[in-house]
């Protein structure tokens, strides 16, 4: 029996490319920015920390959705179809790592566990916290991100 892709992997892989491009051009900025702006990585680490990956937010998104759908079913039964259609939607991205909110969620920014960790990491190679990693002997903060960025490369 095959085995899926990590869910990180199928969301980047159904996601069109210049939106995970444009993420992580994104990444990138901030760790650009974070090693010029070094005594402020502290508090992204924490925004990063209370950061919702793409899996809470489309949960949270379908749970809410299904039971709004199953009250409105006291009024009309109609209302029915919506939790059955989530169901199928959070079915389809569990299987195919891909479902119809995914694009919106995604065009907006929302990314996955992986991309924050990635971001998180960079930012902590930048603060120091890696002995294998040292990035204080260099001074120019262009070439501090360049490291850290290639230190989170998988």
């Amino acid at each position: 029996m095959a085995t899926l892709p990590q869910t990180e992997k199928r969301v980047q892989e159904h996601t069109a490319e210049y939106i995970n491009r444009r993420i992580r051009r994104e990444l990138e900025a901030n760790v650009y920015f974070y090693a010029e702006h070094s005594e402020l990585i502290d508090d992204r680490l924490s925004e990063l920390d209370a950061e919702w990956n793409i899996e809470r937010v489309l949960e949270t998104n379908a749970s809410a959705l299904s039971l709004f759908g199953i009250l409105m079913a006291k009024r009309n039964c109609k209302w029915l179809v919506l939790p059955l259609a989530i169901s199928a939607f959070l079915l389809q991205h569990a299987i195919q790592g891909w479902c119809p909110p995914l694009e919106v969620l995604r065009r907006i920014g929302i990314r996955t566990a992986k991309e924050i960790h990635q971001e998180r990491q960079a930012l902590r190679v930048l603060r120091g916290d890696f002995d294998k990693i040292d990035v204080s002997a260099v001074k120019e903060a262009k070439t501090k991100a360049r490291k850290a960025l290639e230190a989170i490369e998988d």
